[in-house]
């Protein structure tokens, strides 16, 4: 019998899924309490997300020392070495996580690449998920507020 990943009010705390990333340190939501945490759905070949990579980049380099986490969920599966290059090539800063089924269903199939979630330091969601590329003046303002609570 196959078991959903666990979810408390699934749409509004941060699933309790593993999220393991290329260098393979893993992620859990027990793991994240009192990180704020932004997960990012994308694709290699999505022009939106390569345009929004150096403002995550520039996020995760500002927030990392402040218990904010950056996590970039791949859509897709290219090879380790294809994605070690794209990641050079786009100097990609913060983690980067393989989408499986889990983190899929646990997310509801994010419909639109790139999609993302800002959840505070008690692992719930804050407002709706940004569909479409994020910008650093609009995320770090938020993150601000919530790195302050």
């Amino acid at each position: 019998m196959l078991h959903a990943p666990k979810r408390s009010n699934a749409d509004d705390c941060l699933p309790d899924v593993k999220y393991v990333d290329t260098t393979g340190k893993v992620y859990t939501a027990q793991s994240l309490l009192g990180k704020v945490v932004v997960v990012n759905f994308w694709a290699t070949w999505c022009h939106p997300c390569q345009k929004e990579i150096p403002d995550l980049s520039k996020l995760y380099e500002r927030y990392k020392n402040k218990n904010v986490l950056v996590l970039g969920v791949m859509a897709d599966t290219p090879s380790d070495s294809d994605l070690l290059n794209f990641q050079s090539d786009y100097e990609m800063a913060y983690p980067v996580v393989r989408g499986n089924s889990d983190i899929n269903v646990a997310f509801n199939y994010p419909q639109a690449l790139p999609t993302t979630f800002v959840f505070d330091k008690t692992g719930r969601r804050t407002g709706r998920s940004i569909v479409g590329g994020i910008r650093f003046e609009e995320l770090s303002a938020q993150l601000d507020e919530l790195v302050a609570q």
